[in-house]
């Protein structure tokens, strides 16, 4: 009885931990495009003799986030106040096929969430979009897939933000392509991201200390075992509360809900990585709009575009590789 007691009393508590530290969603508007417009920076870090085009991709089929048309402007704004990057955003998914893609210099998939079932982006819209047989979709959605992955591999950058993780959550290569695969996240929170060394050029935006912000603390799965990338930002996990196992696929009971909490260590929030003859990077910030007021995340932003077109010299050793 007091077990049953104490279980239905923690999930009556939940909905108050979840939305207590869920940030009010930022209007967008002209005032709020002209605060980004005037904290982003002028110029590029790193040298850049012409403008790159790069595919801002921004189609979710699963969870919405509210900070979708907030991040997509943006990156719009870091590429025309810097003059280095030209930003075509869509939703059309016939971007990924092979001759569209070859006009593109590196793609940023902006909370890109698939639907939990199949959890593949692809797979969900061409089955919006068709009646045909099930077969036949999924060898389409699995030529996309294949599509991305070449594109990078050939020479092609592609930067993550946030929930683009998810985008094709179950499959192994693109796991490998990213660096992990989205396993859950505790509630919205305050987080102290951490620079992982401050010697590395691509974090230079901030302080040595790192900074801090509200935010959904992502914790990964898969590829990420093998730490195949180079780790520049973090959080100690001791530091988040509320945190749980195995979200997707647990039924829930007072004993899973707080089980395998990670009380030491750390889990990256943005790494890097080389893909044959591309670049690949990741950043989990921001689940809020809050953030980019942020002129050191901007910069960070503007940075990481440069990596992923080939523009940035750095460390690209993984982190797997030194244990």
């Amino acid at each position: 009885m007091c077990k049953k007691l104490l279980f239905a009393l923690s999930f009556l508590l939940l909905p108050k931990l979840t939305i207590g530290q869920d940030l009010a969603i930022v209007p967008l508007n002209e005032a709020w495009k002209e605060k980004i417009e005037g904290l982003a920076p002028y110029q590029t870090r790193f040298p850049s003799i012409s403008p790159k085009k790069i595919l801002l991709f921004s189609l979710h089929t699963g969870f919405e986030h509210w900070v979708i048309p907030h991040t997509e402007e943006v990156f719009k704004i870091l590429g025309s106040k810097s003059k280095a990057f030209e930003i075509i955003a869509s939703k059309d998914i016939h971007q990924f096929e092979k001759a569209t893609l070859s006009n593109y210099d590196a793609i940023i998939l902006n909370n890109t969430c698939s639907k939990p079932d199949h959890r593949h982006l692809f797979w969900d819209q061409l089955r919006a979009e068709s009646t045909g047989d099930s077969a036949v979709v999924m060898e389409k959605a699995q030529e996309l897939e294949s599509n991305l992955i070449e594109f990078v591999s050939r020479g092609g950058g592609l930067l993550l933000l946030h929930g683009a993780v998810t985008t094709l959550n179950n499959s192994a290569r693109f796991s490998a392509l990213v660096g992990a695969s989205f396993d859950y996240h505790p509630p919205q929170q305050q987080v102290e991201v951490k620079v992982e060394d401050p010697s590395h050029p691509l974090v230079a935006a901030f302080p040595k200390e790192g900074f801090s912000h509200v935010d959904e603390p992502y914790f990964y799965k898969n590829a990420y075992a093998n730490l195949n990338f180079t780790p520049l930002l973090y959080f100690d996990n001791a530091q988040i509360h509320s945190q749980r196992a195995n979200q997707e696929n647990t039924k829930y009971t007072l004993e899973t809900y707080f089980a395998k909490e990670l009380k030491s260590g750390k889990t990256y929030v943005a790494w890097i990585r080389p893909e044959g003859k591309g670049k690949v990077m990741y950043i989990s910030p921001s689940h809020n709009a809050q953030s980019f007021e942020n002129p050191a995340l901007l910069q960070f932003f503007l940075d990481g575009m440069q990596y992923v077109v080939g523009q940035v010299a750095c460390d690209e050793k993984p982190i797997g590789s030194k244990n």
